[in-house]
């Protein structure tokens, strides 16, 4: 039964403090003895109840200390009235300094029964609500995936004020605590529903899945659950402010929340949130009774206790629903999970697959010049003695000139192979493929452990090997320098080591050299020289010397070979074992050859009836390259010479170069123009007889060293000069001896048919030419000496 009240003009007014409702009494005649009053919950300073019975007038004054145990479930205060209706005469409710008669809901009066009804429906209510959100709320502390996520966070806030909520607007909190209820319930209440609104806010924009919203819609979100947050506040301190404003913003704040979320819903579902359904599910209900309740404190519906019982079945549905929200989104949690697992551990293979790539070398398995950097710091951080030992494979390019590239790489993987045992004896041993033909070794252990493995290197020089029915020797230049002896950091160690590498190359390959520290002179002398070169161009120091070349059977002169000559102002005169390595320096390596050819050019076109023919020694660099004929010739042409004065002289080694074959092209159409080609330092190179073959050779040169091994009656060397000379005139080319230095040579010679010769017997080389019979028989040349290694026997 609902007891009418007056207000307005009709509220009775004791002071500006208290205000007075007239209760319609009439309203309450039914009712038993010991029915209740019911008032709604609101914040006062005292409340007031006056009865006028046919006894007299009954007064019953309360302050919110007062209240305790009055609460009823449904969120009303409950009074018991001892009289029976029919004998009120007058009902009366005052409030002092109370918040606003529009925010209350209702006041009713009902019999005992009836009260117990109503408050078991609200129990039983309650029951399902408190059920339903402690199940969600343990069950989302115990799941997880390993770690705690926003969304989860955000929803247990959620759950745990939706709880403490419902158990306080309801009364039901009051069993625990009897003195919460009346305005401290309400304060609470507002505070509750001001962090229900930021909590859950925060919980739809953090379960949805990552980058769906726009970031504004986001920011919008976070910006409306602070604001809810704070209005809760606002409101519950109804000081600062008009209790209905403050109420009013709190309900606008909660309108505002259901409107942005439904924009961000429309947008996550547009754009194929999986989650959204679930959370519009559940929250569905909830923002409709909201909204019922919002247009009942706007006074826009009629109070009415469905629309609070609403509201908490609706809270307990969202509760559940956003369970299995949570659940969903676990599930996609771990499998994003999983994937990521899997993803680091592909992403762990494939970065391990990769530094094993980055640090081997691909065709022989062993590490490469990163991993051997990297092996060479680590031993110098620790300290530790050891030797560096640097392995290049000596003419690689003839093998796969030979053999095809399958034979070259099948030779460094043999080699490494041969390496890696090698490596084996000994502990920490490292080997790596650090350039095309060259391999390093770093071996831990003292100077007689370093002399065991390169004598175990050793043995491999020599070694048979065989591709495709193909037989080779191994052939390797070694050089070698230790730690810290030689050098306290990789770089100055490793060129060190280098350095010795050089000089076993220098020395005639096949050999291991240690470094000394007089190759370091050596080396800064060389560097010294080169930056002398240009200005000695400019200066004019480099001079051709002529060493006359005979016939053997007339003894006459037909040609020269020029030597090439450094007149330094500093050393005097050197000879190109001093500055070998400026010859073929990349810059001015190529300068200094041009200007030897110009050299030998004009001695030929101003002594050309004394001289005949001249060689030149021509190094790779100049005879590589689809001009390099054509600029020889047409020099020749700028002189006014015959091709046929000039002879080119050059090494095996060329033959054996990576432009071996532009080189061959380039002096086969030398030769078809008249000028001739011999082959020098023949026997001394690893050149086979198939590169004669294809050479367009005219003459062969025999070294220096054979000649001078037939004055020590040694039978080997007198065998490989008359195979040599044997297979020249067999061939139809002209035999050249170099190095005589004794009649008895000479005779020699010429008993076993060589066509010319030269060497001290004849004459030094000198800057002048040789005063002798000009008779030409066979027309030679006088070579300009390019290439390092002029012999001590030619020196002037």
């Amino acid at each position: 039964m609902t007891a009418r009240y007056r207000c307005g003009a009709d509220a009775l007014t004791d002071t500006d403090t208290w205000l007075w409702l007239r209760l319609d009494a009439a309203s309450v005649r039914d009712l038993p003895a010991g029915w209740h009053l019911l008032v709604d919950q609101t914040r006062f300073e005292r409340i007031a109840i006056l009865t006028v019975a046919a006894d007299g007038v009954h007064r019953l004054v309360r302050t919110p200390a007062e209240l305790t145990g009055r609460g009823a479930p449904g969120g009303m205060l409950k009074f018991d009235m001892h009289p029976a209706g029919r004998e009120i005469r007058g009902l009366y409710l005052g409030f002092q300094h109370i918040d606003d008669l529009s925010l209350m809901r209702k006041i009713r009066a009902v019999g005992a029964s009836e009260q117990a009804k109503e408050d078991a429906r609200w129990l039983v209510l309650m029951g399902v609500f408190v059920g339903t959100l402690l199940s969600a709320l343990l069950y989302n502390i115990v799941i997880h995936a390993g770690q705690r996520y926003a969304f989860q966070g955000w929803y247990l806030l959620w759950v745990s004020l939706a709880f403490a909520y419902g158990m306080v607007w309801t009364n039901v909190a009051s069993f625990a605590v009897p003195g919460l209820v009346g305005p401290v319930a309400v304060r609470l209440d507002y505070v509750l529903v001001g962090l229900m609104i930021a909590a859950g806010n925060m919980f739809f924009f953090a379960v949805l899945e990552e980058r769906l919203l726009p970031r504004w819609l986001v920011r919008g979100g976070h910006l409306l659950a602070a604001a809810g947050a704070v209005l809760g506040f606002v409101a519950a301190t109804d000081a600062l402010f008009p209790a209905v404003l403050t109420d009013r913003w709190l309900n606008y704040a909660v309108a505002s929340t259901a409107i942005w979320v439904g924009l961000s819903s429309a947008v996550a579902a547009r754009r194929g949130s999986r989650v959204i359904w679930f959370y519009l599910i559940g929250w569905g209900p909830v923002i409709c009774v909201f909204l019922a309740r919002l247009a009942r404190n706007l006074g826009l519906m009629p109070q009415h206790d469905a629309v609070d019982m609403a509201t908490f079945a609706a809270l307990a549905f969202e509760a559940l629903v956003l369970s299995l929200a949570i659940a969903d989104r676990f599930r996609m949690v771990r499998r994003e999970l999983d994937q990521a697992r899997q993803r680091r551990e592909i992403d762990r293979i494939e970065a391990k697959a990769l530094r094993r790539a980055a640090h081997t070398d691909f065709l022989t398995g062993l590490g490469n010049r990163t991993a051997f950097q990297e092996a060479i710091r680590g031993m110098i951080e620790r300290d530790m003695p050891f030797s560096l030992f640097l392995i290049d494979v000596d003419f690689l390019k003839d093998a796969n000139d030979r053999l095809g590239h399958a034979g070259g790489d099948a030779l460094l993987q043999r080699i490494a192979t041969a390496l890696s045992e090698v490596a084996q004896a000994g502990r920490d041993t490292q080997v790596a493929r650090i350039g095309g033909d060259e391999f390093a070794m770093l071996f831990p252990g003292d100077l007689e452990q370093e002399n065991a493995v390169a004598e175990r290197i050793a043995d491999l020089q020599g070694e048979p090997w065989q591709h495709m029915s193909q037989g080779r020797v191994i052939s390797l230049s070694i050089g070698s320098a230790r730690f810290p002896e030689d050098g306290e950091a990789s770089e100055p160690l490793y060129q060190n080591a280098d350095l010795a590498l050089y000089n076993a190359k220098r020395l005639g390959r096949s050999r291991h050299c240690r470094y000394d520290p007089l190759l370091r002179i050596l080396r800064d002398m060389q560097v010294e020289f080169t930056a002398d070169a240009d200005k000695a161009l400019q200066r004019g120091e480099f001079r051709l010397h002529l060493q006359p070349i005979m016939n053997l059977g007339s003894e006459s002169c037909c040609g020269y070979e020029a030597l090439l000559r450094w007149d330094h102002p500093e050393h005097g005169l050197m000879l190109p074992d001093r500055f070998a390595h400026v010859l073929v320096a990349e810059k001015i390596g190529t300068r200094i050859q041009e200007h030897v050819l110009e050299l030998a050019l004009t001695r030929l076109r101003d002594h050309g009836d004394q001289i005949a023919m001249l060689s030149v020694n021509f190094t790779s660099a100049q005879l590589a390259g689809p001009r390099a004929a054509r600029r020889v010739l047409d020099r020749l042409a700028h002189y006014g010479l015959s091709p046929s004065s000039l002879c080119i002289e050059v090494t095996e080694g060329v033959m054996l170069d990576r432009a071996a074959d532009t080189i061959l092209v380039t002096l086969k159409t030398l030769h078809k123009a008249g000028v001739c080609i011999a082959l020098d330092d023949f026997g001394t190179g690893f050149a086979s007889l198939v590169h004669l073959r294809q050479m367009p050779v005219d003459r062969i040169k025999i070294d220096r060293s054979f000649v001078a091994g037939l004055a020590q009656g040694n039978g080997g060397t007198l065998t490989i000069v008359r195979a040599i000379i044997g297979m020249g005139r067999g061939l139809g080319k002209v035999v050249v001896a170099e190095g005589i230095e004794t009649e008895a040579q000479a005779e020699l010679l010429r008993e076993l048919g060589c066509h010319l010769g030269q060497g001290f017997l004849y004459g030094r080389a000198a800057p002048e030419l040789l005063r002798r019979e000009a008779a030409v028989e066979q027309p030679v040349a006088a070579s300009t000496e390019i290439v390092p290694g002029a012999a001590p026997a030619q020196a002037a």
